[in-house]
């Protein structure tokens, strides 16, 4: 009996022994599996990132951004920032050139406009798989998403959004309160604007002030292009009844003398001069020219989105990051990608540049909303947009449309003809 009993004690202690001994190694292989999945996230990664620096300060900002990142990702990511000239532009070629020599970057600082020519060599990540698991997608306007597509002409994402100019109206609001006017709201109150800022001031006959500074140089079509889709037309079809009603209206602030003479022949410097000697009321710029605004005008100058008519559009300047195709780090290149678009380095850039950011959160933040000309940017920000990037952009926006809307200005085509000129010069047909 006693012997029995052992053994039965025997076994029992043997079983549970046994059963510790698995459940001791059922453990360790977790332990050993989460290790192995822990240094697979943390093992050291470089990413390599090109951008460029309007000035010394922005570049020691950048390395501050990748410097506090490296610090603080917690998955072993390391990016080294490399600045590079923008020179003119050529930047984007610089880059071209090395990833399709083999070389070049994991990641670097990008223009929309050479979205096509990248996607069509195959060298941008499709960005739509990481966007759909981010958990900050979000926290960026859907427009902006729709504009990075319209840039690679595919319904997918190549680019990150970064920052942005945002194009709006500058006046003077001692001038409104002279012209008996308040800020306009809609499309048709600000064409009643023009016209009732238009003034001779000293009463001698001639005008003193001239309501809107119109650019009709080189770089004019961004501010022209709110007014024909005011009246319901667009970039895709300039030759509709509602663009060529908007380029009507463009065309008779000029021949009804609510724009300087010059109007024509004026390009940024110029517009710019005028607003700030006081021969224009009201001009159309972005965020970029407020300090000097400021400078010149203390609280009397101030500012609005452009209003909306039958539609509503306004011109978006752009710096976005891209990831290259042939980074062999992408996830990680993604999380950098992502820290500038919604992080720290969001923020960070933004209030060193003066840049209109691109995160909801950061937007809201005091810094950006106590600013009139940064909450003025940030509420035309979901309607703003570019013009179609296409082989025949460039020749378009530097010669044939100041020609073309030179002509239509000075009365030597009429405003349809003007918008075929532009509809075949763009598009081909």
């Amino acid at each position: 009996m006693t012997n029995r009993f052992a053994i039965r004690s025997f076994r029992r202690r043997r079983l549970i022994d046994m059963k510790k001994r698995l459940a001791f190694s059922v453990m360790a292989v977790v332990l050993l599996t989460f290790s192995a999945a822990v240094y697979a996230q943390t093992k050291p990664v470089t990413i390599v990132h090109w951008y460029w620096a309007d000035n010394p300060k922005y570049s020691a900002e950048m390395q501050k951004i990748a410097a506090d990142f490296n610090a603080t990702n917690g998955k072993g990511i390391t990016v080294v920032a490399q600045e590079y000239p923008w020179d003119g532009g050529a930047y984007s070629e610089t880059l071209f050139r090395a990833v399709m020599g083999g070389g070049g970057p994991d990641t670097s600082s990008f223009k929309l406009t050479s979205t096509p020519l990248f996607t069509a060599n195959g060298l941008l990540v499709n960005l739509d798989s990481y966007l759909e698991k981010w958990k900050d997608r979000d926290k960026i306007d859907p427009s902006l998403y729709d504009t990075m597509r319209k840039a690679s002409g595919t319904k997918s994402v190549y680019v990150m959004p970064w920052n942005t100019q945002i194009l709006y109206v500058y006046y003077r609001p001692s001038l409104l309160k002279k012209a008996g006017i308040s800020v306009p709201k809609t499309y048709a109150e600000f064409l009643e604007a023009c016209k009732k800022l238009t003034m001779d001031t000293n009463g001698d006959g001639k005008t003193d002030v001239y309501g809107f500074g119109m650019r009709g140089a080189k770089g004019g079509q961004e501010p022209w292009g709110s007014f024909i889709w005011a009246r319901g037309g667009n970039f895709d079809d300039m030759t509709t009844p509602q663009a060529v009603q908007g380029m009507q209206d463009f065309i008779d602030l000029y021949k009804n003398g609510y724009a300087p003479p010059t109007a024509p022949m004026d390009g940024f410097n110029e517009i710019i001069a005028n607003f700030k000697s006081g021969k224009t009321a009201m001009t159309i710029h972005h965020i970029g020219s407020s300090i000097g605004m400021v400078e010149t005008f203390g609280d009397d100058v101030d500012a609005f989105a452009f209003p909306g008519g039958v539609g509503r559009w306004t011109s978006m300047g752009d710096t976005e990051n891209v990831i290259l195709k042939s980074s062999k780090n992408k996830d990680a290149a993604f999380e950098w990608v992502a820290y500038l678009a919604t992080g720290k380095g969001q923020e960070a850039w933004c209030t060193a540049t003066g840049n209109v950011p691109v995160s909801k959160d950061v937007q809201q933040l005091p810094f950006f909303q106590n600013n009139r000309f940064m909450k003025v940017s940030i509420e035309g920000a979901p309607y703003a947009g570019i013009f179609p990037i296409l082989d025949t952009t460039t020749e378009w926006i530097n010669t044939i449309w100041p020609n073309t809307v030179a002509a239509a200005l000075t009365s030597k085509i009429s405003a349809a003809e003007a918008m075929k000129t532009l509809q075949k010069g763009l598009w081909g047909k």
